[in-house]
């Protein structure tokens, strides 16, 4: 059964030009929305004073 798996570190040419590979070379995380927090929170608020309002009024 064939390895699939070659190491960098195999011989020298493998390894320089994994040493040497440049850092973009990494796909870089999406940086996450913060749209979704913002109305969760304020939906909390809402609700909240809905209810400091009805117990106030009750």
């Amino acid at each position: 059964m064939a390895d699939k798996y070659v190491d960098p570190s195999g011989n020298t040419e493998q390894f320089q030009a994994f040493a040497h590979e440049p850092d973009g070379a990494a796909p870089a995380a999406p940086v996450a929305s913060r749209t979704p927090l913002l109305v969760g929170g304020v939906v909390v608020v809402v609700l909240l004073l809905a209810v400091v309002a009805w117990l106030a009024l009750a």
